[in-house]
């Protein structure tokens, strides 16, 4: 597409050249692409011109004073507010890609993850697009949803590669900075609602009004709802005429804990669930009832349950040892993740590991202190994310929630906390690692470090497995 034309109904330009693609992120700039430089943007924006020319960018759009570059600039006044024009205009095939969006505080990733799994299995070739990033496709996000060209950028390419059903997490941010306008986006699955991200919204109210728009939207057909959270009723009023598919944990007849998992008993079916947690049945749950909105029958999609993979990171269990990796970072995520493993390991005692992220809603520190001290046996607190923040006052806002009377061990550097739990784990001890989940980076102010909760795991077995032999020799 020439650029004329693509700005043709915003800003029309005197340049001619063509525009192979569009980029909001310097480092991924791709030889011909438009680089959209956005008024305060530190991580992406003005400053980072010379670094987008450097990389092949052909022509900048900026909305702040003209600039002299190597490449033409074309200023926008308010580029924000046209970035769902200009990525529709230029990705013409994304609008055509059948989305599922898939909202709630927890377990966007998981239920996002089965709904794939469930059609890739049943013959849909299907993209996903969420936490883990973009499968299947050359374009990458650090964030939950995409920012609004990234995404349209990522459905585009799936529609030229034949791939027209997308599952989609959708965060509240997303929801809040209208990063999903003009996507069709024909179902919508609500998890569950609890706090989080309370530094951007500010108010519970008004992060579940975000969470709200997904629901509002006239493209939908059918929505599916977690009956069982107290905030159903708001989002099933803010459904309006969709076809609704409710469920509950009491559509299961019949549920018979294991120490792997589950027996249950679904529409006269009687199947194994792999992994644990009754909010993973609520998970499967969901992307049952997304799969019957598809129009699939229980004949189809029931056998294929018991199929279901985990994502990377969620009660991610090592094959050996009772020890797991979650992503869960807030007050409810880690109460669910603790009384799981106490209702599958009730003899065990159960040790926790976990901080929490930096530069982020601080109020949920003190509640998720009080929350492992009333349940957990032993609490690690240790570094998470910290970002901008002193580590150790991060450590205090847990601290300042948990029983005085609570012994707590503080290990800020993340690796020898997790070597030292598993090499002084007990044989009727669980352990829990929570925050991090699948990541593989730690932030630390302006540095970035490699950092997987898996691999630690795996060299800390190693090691305690090395301690051992020596101390038996010793004998």
């Amino acid at each position: 597409m020439r650029i004329n034309q693509l700005l043709q109904d915003i800003a029309p330009t005197k340049f001619d050249l063509t525009v192979k693609g569009l980029c909001l992120h310097s480092q991924h700039i791709q030889p011909g692409d438009v680089f959209i430089a956005l008024k305060g943007d530190k991580t992406h924006g003005m400053d980072y011109i010379d670094q987008a020319i450097n990389k092949g960018c052909v022509a900048v759009l900026i909305d702040s004073k003209d600039l002299e570059c190597n490449v033409p600039t074309i200023r926008i006044d308010n580029l924000t507010d046209h970035l769902p024009t200009i990525a529709k205009t230029f990705y013409t095939k994304a609008s055509n890609v059948e989305t599922i969006g898939v909202t709630g505080t927890n377990g966007k990733t998981s239920v996002a993850f089965f709904i794939s799994q469930l059609l890739n299995k049943l013959g849909t070739n299907c993209g996903l697009i969420g936490t883990l990033g973009i499968a299947n496709n050359s374009q990458q996000s650090n964030n939950t949803t995409p920012d609004i060209i990234t995404l349209y950028r990522a459905l585009d390419e799936y529609a030229q590669n034949d791939i027209n059903t997308v599952v989609l997490e959708i965060s509240s941010h997303a929801l809040a900075q209208n990063r999903i306008e003009g996507l069709n986006i024909t179902q919508a699955v609500f998890t569950n609602f609890s706090q989080d991200h309370l530094d951007y919204h500010q108010t519970l109210e008004q992060y579940k009004s975000e969470k709200l728009k997904l629901f509002q939207l006239g493209s939908l057909k059918n929505v599916v709802l977690n009956a069982d959270d107290t905030s159903f009723t708001d989002f099933n009023a803010a459904s309006g005429n969709a076809t609704k598919f409710n469920y509950s944990l009491n559509d299961f007849e019949d549920i018979k804990t294991t120490e792997y998992g589950f027996i249950v008993q679904l529409n006269d079916y009687v199947f194994e669930v792999p992994f644990l947690g009754e909010f993973n049945l609520m998970n499967i749950l969901s992307a049952y009832n997304t799969l019957k909105a598809c129009g699939f029958t229980d004949e189809q999609i029931i056998p294929l349950l018991h199929q279901l993979n985990p994502p990377p990171g969620r009660m991610q269990k090592n094959a050996q040892q009772l020890i797991w990796i979650d992503y869960a970072h807030t007050p409810d995520a880690i109460e669910k993740a603790i009384a799981t493993l106490q209702a599958h390991y009730p003899e065990h005692n159960i040790r926790v590991i976990f901080g929490c992220g930096g530069d982020r809603d601080k109020s949920k520190r003190a509640k998720m202190g009080k929350i492992t001290s009333k349940l957990a046996d032993t609490i690690i607190l240790t570094n998470d994310n910290p970002r901008s923040e002193d580590p150790q006052a991060i450590i205090d806002d847990i601290l300042s929630g948990t029983d005085d009377s609570y012994e707590v061990i503080i290990t800020e550097n993340r690796q020898i906390a997790i070597e030292n739990a598993i090499i002084t784990l007990g044989e009727e001890e669980c352990l829990l690692i929570a925050g991090k989940g699948h990541e593989t980076t730690q932030i630390f102010n302006h540095e970035t470090l490699e950092s997987n909760d898996n691999d630690m795991v795996l060299a800390a077995i190693i090691e305690a497995a090395r301690l051992k032999k020596i101390k038996n020799k010793q004998r």
